[in-house]
C-alpha cells in the first residue's frame, strides 16, 4: 500500500516536472519567436517598382551595404511586380522597411501597421512634382491637344504617374474616360518611351524621373514636350514596420537621416533624407478624394 502510494507520488512528481519543463521550453520558444519578429537578424527592404526591377536592385547595393554595416543585420532587397503587390506584402508583415510612393504609402497605411520615418530631399526640398508630356511630332503641345487622345500613365497606385497627372488634367477640364483614354503601363520610364515613340500621344510621370531619363539619353527632349507641371507633392517616404523593437527603429532612422554618401543617394535622385510623419501625406488623401478614387480598388 505504501509502495503504491510512493510510486503514485513519484509518478505525480515526474509528471509535474515534465509539465514544468515543457512550460519552460514553450516559454523560451515563444520568447525567441517574439525576439525574431521584433528584432530580426535579417531585414527585408522593399524598393518601389517604378523602373526596371533588376536595375533598381543593382543600383541599391550601396544602400544594402550601408544598412548592413550600420545595423549589423543581413539585408535582403526586394522589388515586387507592381505597387499592389508591395502594398499586399506590407499588409502581411513580410516587409520590415519599404520605400513607397506617397499614394502607395497612403493606400498601404489603410491595411498595414507601418509608419513613415524619412523622405528624400532634393535641392533642399522635401517635395517634387509630376509632369504631363506630349508627343512633339503629333503636335501635342497643350491641354487642348489631349482631347480625344490616349494618355499613358504608370501604375494605378502611383502618385506622380497617376494621381497628380489625373488631377492636373482634371483641373484643366479633362476627365479620364470622358475626354481621353488612360492606359496604365506600370513604370515611369515606360510612359516616357510610349509618348516619345508615339504609342501614346501624352503621358504623366515624375519630373525627377523624366529628367533622369533625359540625362541618360533614354528620352530625347526634342521629341517630348512638357505641357504642364503639377502642384508640389510630398516626397517618397521610407516606412518601417511599427512592431519592430524601438531601439532598432531608432537605429534605422539614424542610418537614413545621417546618410550623406552621394553614390548611395544617387538612385533616389536625392541629396539626403529628412524626417517625415503620417500627417505630411494628408494632401495625398485630399487629392484622392477630389478625384473620387476608391482606395479599395488598389488594396484588394
Amino acid at each position: 500500500m505504501v509502495s503504491i502510494n510512493l510510486k503514485q507520488g513519484f509518478t505525480t512528481i515526474c509528471l509535474m516536472g515534465m509539465v514544468a519543463l515543457m512550460g519552460c521550453s514553450g516559454s523560451n520558444s515563444a520568447a525567441k519567436d517574439t525576439q525574431e519578429k521584433t528584432n530580426p537578424s535579417k531585414l527585408v527592404v522593399a524598393l518601389l517598382p517604378d523602373e526596371d526591377a533588376a536595375t533598381i536592385v543593382q543600383d541599391n547595393q550601396g544602400l544594402a551595404k550601408h544598412l548592413e554595416e550600420s545595423l549589423d543585420k543581413e539585408i535582403e532587397l526586394v522589388v515586387t511586380t507592381d505597387y499592389s503587390s508591395m502594398i499586399e506584402a506590407a499588409s502581411n508583415g513580410r516587409l520590415d522597411l519599404a520605400y513607397f510612393g506617397p499614394l502607395s504609402y497612403v493606400l498601404a497605411k489603410t491595411k498595414s501597421d507601418l509608419e513613415p520615418f524619412a523622405a528624400r530631399v532634393k535641392n533642399g526640398s522635401p517635395t517634387y512634382t509630376s509632369i504631363i508630356v506630349g508627343n512633339a511630332a503629333a503636335g501635342i503641345n497643350e491641354f487642348a491637344d489631349i482631347e480625344g487622345q490616349t494618355v499613358a500613365l504608370g501604375d494605378p497606385a502611383s502618385t506622380s504617374s497617376r494621381l497628380f497627372p489625373e488631377l492636373t488634367l482634371a483641373n484643366a477640364g479633362l476627365i479620364s474616360g470622358e475626354n481621353y483614354e488612360a492606359v496604365f503601363l506600370g513604370a515611369h520610364d515606360a510612359v516616357a518611351l510610349a509618348v516619345q515613340n508615339g504609342n501614346a500621344q501624352a503621358g504623366g510621370l515624375s519630373r525627377p524621373i523624366f529628367e533622369s531619363l533625359v540625362e541618360k539619353g533614354t528620352i530625347d527632349p526634342e521629341k517630348v514636350t512638357i505641357i504642364a507641371e503639377s502642384e508640389a507633392i510630398p516626397q517618397y517616404p521610407w516606412t518601417i514596420r511599427s512592431d519592430l523593437d524601438p531601439a532598432l527603429k531608432q537605429d534605422i532612422r539614424t542610418a537614413f537621416l545621417e546618410l550623406e554618401d552621394e553614390a548611395i543617394l544617387k538612385p533616389f535622385k536625392a541629396d539626403g533624407f529628412a524626417a517625415m510623419e503620417d500627417k505630411d501625406y494628408d494632401g495625398i488623401r485630399k487629392a484622392g478624394k477630389v478625384l473620387g478614387l476608391n482606395l479599395g480598388e488598389f488594396v484588394q
